[in-house]
């Protein structure tokens, strides 16, 4: 059914039958009558006044404007008896708006409200006109001055292709309100941004279709349907109650006088359980589709909070125990006085600001034993508080300290319902309606019961995805290196990226390892495969890598080795594995790789990237295939870039096209090494179609200049010793570094004399590195590792690695090639 107003004559005419704003596939019953829009500022005066108002009130827009509200609308009038009521209901004899609206116009309400009434208007007939008015007021919270609108409408106007006023009950009950405000009116704009804050059912898109069907017809439209709502209805404190209860009264009286009670009474009293069981059927229903759009916990309990208020409570607070929160596994046991809740999320028809201060989202507190929350936390049960008492509201807020919360739930209707999954209460609700409104009853237990039961069940869901996130977030973490951002002649900048959301563990791995000389091994693997299986692969693997490396094996044989033990694991093992290991003293890299992409080097010299052709050979696990190592010369400044797959491989996409954009990006500058990483990302992570994992380790190779570098040779003699000290001694005056000279001699003298020792007749190798830290390395042709000894009193020997381990920053022992390296270091004095 549908009304217009023709825009030529302002008479309502009917239009052709088949036109409608609804398609004909929706199931949905769509009028369009005149809607008088009224809006009032914060002090109560008409700052826009339709020209339907003017039509339905009988007071011209000229006249409205700026007058007191609650003066031009009709409001006032005495409530019938049970025995005055007619065909019309309880509004027939109710010659006002009724005292909800006159609430929302004096700022008593802050939650939507709605009614109907017949009243008496002025009219240009010596009788004034009884018209049937439907109406809804909305607070308006925001910057502006607006702050209620008010929209009513002509019920008649839906009878006229209706005489049972079928069509109007529906309207009041199940009814969305779609409208705008002329353009002389400065607010239209804005109001009708929010209409989807109004109606929460209602899209921006079907807003915006709305707004334009307004502004195209020329005047106000009221639309309504039978799958939207608005969030108020009958049956939830709104003024049609009375004739509910005016009608249940009327039957009660009946047959408490031995009277038959009326058919109508009777029908009245089963239509009414049915609209009450469907109403909250239906709420639930909006409620499942509003909650669990996602699996991240916060978002969904905000989605939790949000969807209950206003429409079925006016204050909704919810608590989560401590374990959720922080995403650890399931709470164990009942909860009892100590456990910790936390404030998640809170949401309010109260002015801003209200209940941030006294009530802060965020705050961690107990509930002692004899509150209603802990009644429900313990039982598992929905706890119903028709009224909180002064004395309930002072045992309330004596929990919470320095603040008043009496003000805020005194004289409230309070319904507590835990959120429960698998019989374990994850947290609770508490729900407040304000006093103005109807208490919470046995029927919202239920409801509550149901919606906690289904909100449970959301977050429970979210927290296990979040748990489980946050455990493959922490094996992901232990399994990938912390890697200092220097290291000796170079520095280093990583980036992991998983592959999926859902999958955040992975067989993709890099790291650095310290290597005798001031050397550094930097290797990047990645284990086929994704998930826990690839990821407890990648650990083994790796820590076999840091375990070889420091072994200091040449890239051929730790790969031939690491290959073994692949093999040995079982034979689904299989990784790539590129390993290269820089000598900043000899502006050299040694790189073997295991069927892994190749590495990007960047030339400082001029700005050139190049892939480094180097011999291939097959991925770990396959076994019986050679390894080669390539040496490949570089210059302070030169960059080179090692990373998986992942970063260049997409499907449908030729893997040249990725290396040829990662050649590419590694070339362009870059103000800092993170910088660059981010740049490579960024160039090729934007491509669509990447589902792998993505590990990347980027090196500026710096180099120890020849200046910082000092070495001697010394004969198997123990008068070497003191030449040792010497040359020691001068070496640290002409770095600066006197201060050092003490412990420097101290040190040298032990591994030196070791040393000269143990040697068999190669001459005794002495080098001093000057980098981050002061390096001392002793070579000899022994291959016998020395290890550290408690040495008694009477011992003559077994104290020297002693002190220098006591001594150095950090030491160590390494085989070489012709017999062993014992190394230490120092710490350099701040500069």
């Amino acid at each position: 059914m549908e009304y217009g107003t023709d825009r030529g004559t302002g008479r309502d005419t009917p239009p052709a039958r088949g036109t409608g704003s609804g398609t004909a596939t929706e199931s949905v019953a769509v009028g369009r009558i005149p809607l008088a829009v009224v809006v009032a500022d914060r002090d109560g005066l008409v700052s826009h006044w339709s020209r339907g108002a003017g039509r339905l009130f009988g007071v011209p827009k000229e006249e409205a404007l700026g007058r007191s509200a609650v003066d031009l609308l009709p409001v006032s009038g005495a409530l019938p008896e049970p025995d005055d009521l007619t065909p019309y209901g309880a509004y027939a004899v109710y010659d006002g708006l009724g005292p909800d609206l006159e609430s929302s116009l004096d700022g008593r309400l802050s939650y939507p409200a709605a009614g109907r009434a017949r009243l008496t208007v002025p009219a240009p007939e010596p009788e004034h006109a009884r018209v049937d008015v439907l109406w809804w007021a909305y607070p308006l919270v925001g910057p502006g001055s607006e702050r209620l609108l008010v929209l009513a409408a002509d019920a008649n106007g839906l009878r006229q292709d209706d005489p049972d006023g079928g069509a109007a009950d529906m309207a009041f009950e199940r009814i969305a309100p779609g409208f705008a405000l002329h353009t002389d009116f400065p607010g239209a704009e804005q109001l009708a941004r929010r209409l989807p804050e109004i109606l929460p059912s209602m899209s921006v898109d079907e807003s915006a279709r709305i707004v334009a069907q307004v502004l195209e017809l020329g005047y106000p439209v009221l639309e309504f349907s039978q799958s939207d709502r608005v969030p108020v209805t009958p049956d939830w404190g709104v003024p049609r109650r009375a004739e509910r209860k005016a009608r249940r009264e009327l039957a009660a009286r009946a047959a408490a006088e031995g009277l038959a009670v009326p058919q109508e009474a009777a029908d009245e009293a089963q239509d009414l359980e049915y609209a009450a069981v469907r109403e909250h059927l239906e709420f639930l229903n909006e409620v499942s589709a509003r909650i669990g759009t996602s699996l991240d916990l916060s978002r969904t309990i905000v989605e939790v909070s949000r969807a209950v208020v206003p429409r079925f409570t006016d204050v909704a607070g919810t608590y989560l125990r401590e374990q959720v929160v922080a995403g650890e596994g399931f709470p164990d046991g009942v909860p009892d006085t100590t456990t910790m809740w936390h404030r998640v999320a809170l949401e309010h028809t109260d002015e801003p600001g209200r209940w941030d201060d006294v009530v802060p989202v965020g705050e961690a507190m107990p509930f002692p034993a004899h509150t209603p929350f802990f009644q429900c936390m313990t039982s598992g049960e929905p706890v119903l508080v028709p009224r909180i008492s002064e004395e309930m509201g002072h045992a309330i807020a004596s929990q919470f300290e320095k603040r008043d919360i009496r003000p805020l739930i005194t004289n409230r209707s309070m319904l507590v319902v835990p959120l429960k999954a698998r019989n374990v209460v994850l947290g609770f609700m508490i729900l407040l309606r304000h006093p103005e409104r109807v208490e919470f009853n046995d029927m919202d237990r239920v409801t509550g019961a149901e919606l906690a039961a289904r909100a449970g069940l959301v977050l429970d869901n979210a927290r296990m995805y979040t748990y489980q996130e946050s455990v493959a977030e922490t094996l992901q973490d232990s399994m990938l290196p912390h890697i200092p951002p220097r290291m000796a002649g170079c520095d280093i900048a990583t980036r992991y990226l998983p592959g999926t959301l859902l999958g955040r563990v992975g067989g993709d791995w890099f790291d650095s390892v310290k290597l005798p000389g001031a050397r550094t091994a930097l290797v990047v693997g990645d284990v086929m495969g994704h998930g826990l299986n690839s990821a407890a692969m990648m650990g083994q693997l790796r820590t076999a890598v840091q375990t070889m490396a420091a072994l200091d094996l040449p890239p051929a044989q730790l790969l031939r080795n690491l290959d073994d033990l692949a093999q040995r694991l079982g034979d689904n093992y299989l990784a790539t594995c590129l390993y290269a290991v820089y000598d900043p003293i000899a502006g050299e890299l040694q790189i073997a790789n295991a069927g892994h992409i190749p590495p990007v080097l960047v030339r400082a010299a001029d700005g050139r990237s190049e892939l480094l052709e180097l011999p291939t050979g097959a991925p770990i696990g396959v076994g019986g295939v050679a390894f080669e190592a390539a040496r490949v010369s570089v210059r302070p400044g030169d960059r080179l870039v090692m990373c998986t797959d992942g970063l260049v491989e997409v499907r449908g996409e030729d893997i040249a096209v990725g290396l040829a954009t990662l050649c590419e990006s590694a070339a362009h500058p870059a103000a800092s090494m993170d910088d660059a990483c981010d740049r490579i990302i960024r160039a090729l992570n934007t491509r669509g179609g990447r589902k792998d994992d993505v590990a990347l380790l980027m090196a500026r190779l710096n180099g120890v200049a020849a200046d910082d570098v000092a070495e001697w040779r010394l004969a198997l003699d123990p008068i070497e010793v003191a030449r040792a000290r010497a040359v020691v001694r001068e070496q640290l005056h002409d770095w600066g570094l006197a201060g050092l000279v003490a412990t420097a001699e101290l040190m040298v003298s032990e591994l030196v004399t070791n040393a000269v020792r143990h040697s068999h007749s190669r001459p005794v190798a002495l080098r001093l590195v000057r980098g981050d830290h002061l390096l001392f390395e002793v070579e000899d042709d022994d291959h016998d590792l020395p290890t550290l000894r408690n040495a008694g009193p009477a011992d003559e020997f077994g104290r020297g690695l002693r002190v220098v381990s006591t001594l150095a920053r950090e030491w160590g022992t390494s085989r070489t090639k012709t017999g062993k390296t014992v190394w230490c270091e120092l710490t350099l004095p701040r500069r």
